[in-house]
Order: C-alpha cells, then structure tokens, then sequence
C-alpha cells in the first residue's frame, strides 16, 4: 500500500515548491513570431520568384533569379527558427519570487 502512496508522488512538480508545474512559452516564444514573419515574407519572394521573374529582371541579376532564392533562404530559416521552438522550448517558471516583495502591478 505505501507503494502505491509514494508512487503517486513522484509525480509532483520538479523544483517548484507552490505545486504549479512550469509551462512552455509556446506561440509567444519570439523565435516563434521571427520565424512566421520571415516565413511570409519568404513565400511571398518565391511567389514572386516563380510568376513575376521578367527577362529584364534576371538581366539585371546575372542571370539570377534572386527573389526565388532569397525566398527560399528565408522559408529555409523560417523552418530553422521552427524547428528549434520545438526542440528548445522556453520554460516559464511557476512562480518568480524577489526578495523585495511582490513585482510592481502585482
């Protein structure tokens, strides 16, 4: 019977004494907002690379078609950003406690 009492509480929180577990920051990580905005801006680019490339365009360039390869640079980092929110996650403490007393507006 104590087994089964002190198997139950090995599921209490890992270094937080108030009983609230810590959460992930999730859709409000920063890397998270960069990754979108450098995501759109990249589809747009190889959009843009694939239908509006002109002969005149890719003269100017070299012969590069560096709207679609700058798109997909970015759609490349979008992903990078992506990948390591999802592997990294930010973890939010419980509860911040200072020696001052409570935060202002608190």
């Amino acid at each position: 019977m104590s087994t089964a009492a002190s198997g139950s509480s090995d599921h209490s929180t890992s270094g937080t004494t108030s009983g609230e577990t810590p959460h992930k920051a999730g859709a409000f990580d920063i890397r998270v907002f960069i990754a979108s905005l450098i995501g759109i801006y990249g589809v747009v680019l190889v959009i843009y690379g694939i239908i509006g490339s002109s002969a005149a365009d890719l003269k100017k360039t070299g012969d590069v078609n560096i709207n679609l390869w700058a798109g997909i640079g970015m759609v490349l980092v979008s992903a990078f950003f992506i990948v390591w929110a999802r592997l990294r996650p930010v973890v939010v403490p419980a509860e911040i406690h200072h020696e001052d007393g409570p935060t202002p507006g608190h």
